[in-house]
C-alpha cells in the first residue's frame, strides 16, 4: 500500500533537502547524484499539476525527509544550526522574492532560458550549473537578505562548488515557493511540528520499507 505525505509536507522535505546539500557541497562532502538532480530539475518544472509530478517518485527526496525528522525532532542541541539557518534564509529570501513583482517576471524569464537549454546540457553538468548559479547571483540574491554559507575556504574559493552550492540555493527557492503556493506558513512550522513531523515519519516508515 503507497503512502502519500501532506503536499506542503513534501515541498518542506524538498527545502530539507536543499539545504543539506548546500551544507554537503560547502564542506566537501559527498553528494547523492540522484539527490541534486532532484532538486536542480525542480527548478524547471513550473506549471506542474503537482508536487509529485515536480520531484518525481518520493524516493526523490528520502534524504530530506530524513533531514527533516531530524530538525523538528528530538532536542535543540540534536538540531543541525547550520542547516537550519540555510533553511531560515530561504524562507527570508522567498518572501521578498514573492513580493516584489520585478523580481518574480526577472525569474520567469530566466528559468524559462533556463529550460530551452536542457536540450543542449544534462541537469547537473558544470555549464548547467553554472548557468542556474548566474539566476540566482544575478536575480535572487539581490532581492533579499544574503545567505552567508560556511565550509571549507579554500572549496568555497572554486568556481564550480561556488556555482553548485548557489544552483542548489535556487533549487532551494524553488521548494520555498512551492511550499507557500501549497498553503504552507512560518507558523506552521511552530504549531504544526507535531503533525508534520508524524508525516515526516510516516513517510520515512514507508520509504524504508
Amino acid at each position: 500500500m503507497s503512502y502519500q505525505p501532506a503536499p506542503s509536507t513534501l515541498a518542506l522535505a524538498a527545502v530539507c533537502q536543499a539545504a543539506t546539500l548546500v551544507q554537503q557541497t560547502a564542506r566537501g562532502r559527498t553528494t547523492d547524484t540522484a539527490d541534486v538532480d532532484t532538486i536542480l530539475g525542480a527548478i524547471l518544472v513550473i506549471d506542474a499539476e503537482s508536487p509529485e509530478v515536480i520531484f518525481g517518485r518520493l524516493q526523490n527526496l528520502h534524504s530530506g525527509f530524513r533531514t527533516l525528522a531530524h530538525q523538528l525532532g528530538g532536542t535543540p542541541v540534536d538540531k543541525d544550526a547550520e542547516v537550519t539557518r540555510y533553511i531560515a534564509g530561504l524562507f527570508a529570501l522567498e518572501r521578498k522574492i514573492s513580493n516584489n513583482k520585478t523580481v518574480l517576471n526577472q525569474l520567469g524569464q530566466r528559468i524559462g532560458q533556463l529550460q530551452r537549454q536542457t536540450g543542449l546540457y544534462e541537469i547537473t553538468s558544470s555549464q548547467m550549473m553554472a548557468n542556474m548559479a548566474s539566476v540566482y547571483s544575478d536575480v535572487v540574491s539581490p532581492a533579499g537578505p544574503k545567505i552567508q554559507v560556511a565550509g571549507n575556504t579554500v572549496l568555497l574559493r572554486q568556481p564550480a562548488i561556488q556555482d553548485k552550492v548557489r544552483a542548489l540555493l535556487l533549487g532551494g527557492i524553488r521548494a520555498t515557493v512551492l511550499w507557500r503556493q501549497l498553503g504552507g506558513k512560518r507558523r506552521h512550522i511552530l504549531f504544526s511540528r507535531k503533525r508534520i513531523l508524524q508525516d515526516a515519519a510516516a513517510t520515512l516508515r514507508y520509504l524504508d520499507n
